[in-house]
């Protein structure tokens, strides 16, 4: 089975971070993987992107022209990327600034508080590591425990003192999958 992800928002969110972890945890599972970024030349504040597919199988091409999942941390990542999720496919955005203005019956749309959870917890760096933990908790890509171990690699030197703190934020949001799922009965 083949899964196409898009993580999507603006630069300085932590957009690519979120899937380099995802497609290293879908490796250390044994998954074939291919991770493909895109980002506009602004340092922060531009839009920003990526692509990571998930197989049990070889993957012929890193381009995906249709996606099963998608991460949409601004309205205008939900804009752009929405209309390309597939049909039974599923959306998790950032709800903290208002209900999304997708309409689409087709597939599910996950309403994730990330900057409101992310600053409860202490931190708006974190509101990639709330959204990736919805995905996980709900999309059977990886575990939480191989996104733990493989967060713990990838942040290390000056970046080890937040592994904790994202810790904590990729648990909230796999918290919200889990009552996202209970209310939609899936």
């Amino acid at each position: 089975m083949q899964h196409e992800v898009i993580v999507a928002g603006f630069g300085g969110q932590g957009v690519l971070l979120a899937g380099i972890l995802l497609a290293e945890a879908a490796l250390q599972d044994g998954k074939e993987v291919t991770w493909v970024p895109a980002y506009g030349p602004e340092m922060r504040g531009g839009t920003c992107n990526c692509t990571v597919i998930v197989s049990d199988e070889l993957i012929a091409s890193p381009v995906a022209s249709e996606v099963s999942f998608l991460i949409a941390m601004n309205e205008p990542s939900l804009q752009k990327f929405g209309p390309i999720v597939r049909t039974g496919g599923t959306i998790y955005h950032d709800s903290s600034s208002g209900d999304t203005l997708l309409d689409r019956d087709d597939i599910d749309i996950g309403a994730v508080p990330a900057a409101q959870i992310a600053a409860e917890i202490g931190s708006p760096k974190v509101v990639n590591m709330v959204m990736l933990g919805a995905l996980v908790g709900s999309s059977g890509l990886t575990t939480r425990d191989t996104l733990v171990s493989v967060m713990e690699k990838q942040l290390v030197g000056e970046k080890a003192r937040f592994v904790p703190l994202n810790i904590q934020a990729l648990d909230a949001g796999i918290e919200i999958a889990r009552q996202h799922a209970k209310k939609s009965g899936k």
